[in-house]
Formats: C-alpha cells, sequence, structure tokens
C-alpha cells in the first residue's frame, strides 16, 4: 500500500511542476513537455532517475520525464558496447516501442472517434 503512495505523490509531484511551468511560467504545453523530456534525460545521465523509480515505480516511470531518462540510457549502454556510433542506434532502440504504440494507438483512435480539425 505504501508504494502506491510514493507512486501518487511523485507522479502528481511532476504533474503539479508542469502545471506551474503552464501556468506561471506561461510556458505552452510543447515546451512544458520538452523541458520534461530534457530534465528527465539529465537526471538519467547523472544517474538520479533510477533511483526515482525504484523509490515511486509508475510514478515516475509513467510520466514524460521517463522518455527522457529511458533517451539517455540507451545511448548509455549502446555507447559502452559499441562506442559513439552505438549512441544513435541505442536512442531507437530503446524508444522504438513506444513511439511506434504512440503512433499506431493514434491511429486507431482518429479511426475510431474521426477526430476534427
Amino acid at each position: 500500500m505504501e508504494k502506491f503512495l510514493w507512486a501518487f505523490v511523485v507522479g502528481g509531484s511532476i504533474c503539479v511542476v508542469a502545471q506551474i511551468m503552464m501556468d506561471v511560467f506561461k510556458l505552452t504545453p510543447a515546451h512544458t513537455t520538452s523541458t520534461l523530456v530534457v530534465v528527465g534525460a539529465i537526471l538519467g545521465g547523472l544517474g538520479w532517475y533510477e533511483p526515482i523509480i525504484k523509490f515511486a515505480g509508475a510514478g515516475a516511470s509513467v510520466p514524460i520525464s521517463s522518455f527522457g531518462n529511458s533517451l539517455v540510457k540507451g545511448a548509455l549502454e549502446e555507447a559502452k558496447r559499441s562506442g559513439i556510433i552505438g549512441v544513435l542506434a541505442g536512442i531507437f532502440e530503446v524508444t522504438s516501442a513506444g513511439i511506434s504504440a504512440a503512433i499506431i494507438f493514434g491511429f486507431m483512435s482518429a479511426l475510431i472517434f474521426k477526430p476534427k480539425g
């Protein structure tokens, strides 16, 4: 039960920070999303994001900041194996499933709900 509480608190805190960025600093949703990805990448590169995921579980692995962490994690792992050439391959290898799922489910939703605009 305690794990659920911390997932809620950490995930909610990330969402609160994003909402403050949009409301107080008047950032667009695109700027806010990009900032959270970059922050997740920086924290991942410093090795600080994985302990947060271990502590909060889905509260840290579901928000968009986790995508930045995944990008850096894949790049660093592949760079260790293949050198500098492996950086791009590692980024695509780790994140391709998530990107593909977003495209496929977005397309399916568009077919079902017939969006306007």
